[in-house]
């Protein structure tokens, strides 16, 4: 019959169009390709020979064969809907050859029988290429779909790579501009450093014509006293030779008032020099109970002998106000005799500026004072200076800011000034009118 040839035919093309939505189609692919092959040359020597009385088992065996192997091998699970549409219509093929081969006389009165059933079994056929079809498509949608989702998938993967690759070279960009921060850090700490030391001992600097100054005086007490003391003993010597022990005894207690003084004035040079390697030293961070009315005067004095030492010209009025009251309080001395030192510092400068400008008549002026209020010490360095113009008043607390001349100012002095008042939980306040002077206040806690 030539309808087996061209059923075998159009099975394995369908096969392997199905195999192609699969990933079997690389292992059956060649194989198929042979068979068409076959198929085509036996159905051409069967039309030049005249051999269908031995190629019609030969059509029944490759049909059976290629229904057998869909069934049997797991790769062929999808075409199993296909083989189930043509198996009938085979069956009854085989059969009926059978039968004809086996009894041809009884074929004839059963015959119509094969008949109809062939009639039914194509019928058959063709609902279930239909139903296969269908499921083709849909296994086609769905292999498009998961063809889809591998691209998106491996475009995700390789997206994904990408941006590690990305994150991976900006954290290596980031780590090293963290590292060259922190080395930036490193140094500017050490610049910072440097620069608080160079204004200590900028501002120690300063203070050495007045350190001198006031170290002069006890010496000059000690030297004299000295002197009287070597006169008084050769004195008492005479006398002891004389036998006169009452004026001996008059001399003596001279001496001794006199090594009382010299052990006073001693000491009052002993801890002008221990205050001033105090300030030049870094702060221990230690608080003690202080003085702070004996600051505030030995810093003022301090800052007006050293200015006199530079310019023989500078001259100003030094007014002090203190509250007796207030005792001692817990501070860090060295640190806020740096504050004071500097806010006095500057008012010496800005009363000097305006002299240069005003008339004669304008006497320069700088006042400091304490008072107690409530549970805080409040201390004011006041002077009769030009003022601080308003549009720098905002900037006056920030690092290396300054309103003196270049080469004049580090910018740095009210900037420590504020921070050292700050760790000690003060506050330290501005008030100014140009043309009139400025106030700086520091509030301390008692």
């Amino acid at each position: 019959m030539l309808a087996e040839p061209f059923i075998c035919f159009f099975l394995l093309r369908s096969v392997r169009k199905i195999l192609r939505n699969t990933s079997s189609i690389n292992r059956w692919n060649q194989t198929i390709t042979f068979l068409l092959y076959g198929i085509v040359i036996l159905f051409a020597a069967e039309l030049i020979f005249h051999l269908d009385f031995i190629t019609k088992w030969i059509w029944h065996a490759f049909l059976i064969g290629i229904i057998c192997i869909a069934f049997i091998e797991k790769d062929f699970t999808a075409t199993r809907t296909l083989m189930f549409a043509v198996l009938p219509f085979a069956i009854l093929l085989l059969a009926g050859d059978i039968f004809k081969s086996v009894s041809a006389p009884q074929y004839k009165y059963i015959d119509k029988y094969f008949d109809i059933a062939t009639v039914f079994s194509v019928v058959w056929m063709l609902a279930m290429l239909l139903v296969s079809r269908k499921q083709q498509k849909a296994l086609r949608l769905e292999h498009a779909k998961a063809q889809q989702q591998e691209e998106q998938r491996k475009w995700m993967e390789a997206k994904k790579a990408e941006l590690e690759k990305i994150v991976e070279e900006r954290t290596s960009e980031l780590r090293h501009q963290k590292e060259q921060v922190e080395s930036t850090l490193v140094d500017l700490k050490s610049t910072q450093a440097q620069l608080i030391q160079s204004e200590k001992m900028a501002s120690l600097g300063e203070l050495t014509a007045g350190i001198a100054h006031e170290i002069q005086n006890p010496l000059n007490f000690v030297n004299n006293f000295s002197e009287v003391n070597t006169e008084l003993i050769e004195e008492m010597k005479e006398e002891i030779e004389k036998g006169n022990f009452e004026q001996v005894k008059i001399i003596a207690k001279d001496i001794k008032e006199n090594e009382e003084k010299i052990n006073h004035h001693g000491k009052r040079a002993d801890a002008i020099v221990k205050g001033m390697l105090q300030h030049s030293r870094n702060s221990s961070g230690t608080k003690e109970p202080t003085d702070i009315n004996v600051v505030a005067d030995e810093y003022l004095r301090l800052a007006y002998h050293g200015l006199r030492a530079k310019d023989k010209s500078f001259n100003a009025t030094m007014k002090t106000d203190f509250d007796s009251t207030i005792g001692t309080i817990n501070i860090v001395s060295q640190d806020v005799g740096r504050v004071i030192l500097n806010l006095i510092t500057n008012a010496f400068y800005a009363v000097t500026e305006k002299k240069k400008q005003a008339s004669a008549e304008y006497e320069p002026t700088v006042t400091i004072s304490t008072k107690k209020i409530n549970n805080k010490v409040e201390i004011k360095v006041k002077d009769n200076g030009n003022g601080i113009p308003e549009k720098a008043l905002d900037k006056i607390f920030q690092p290396f800011f300054t309103t003196k001349p270049t080469g004049q100012g580090t910018g740095l002095g009210l900037s420590l000034s504020y921070d050292i008042i700050k760790a000690h939980n003060g506050e330290l306040k501005v008030k100014t009118k140009e043309k009139e002077g400025t106030v700086f206040i520091i509030l301390l806690p008692v």
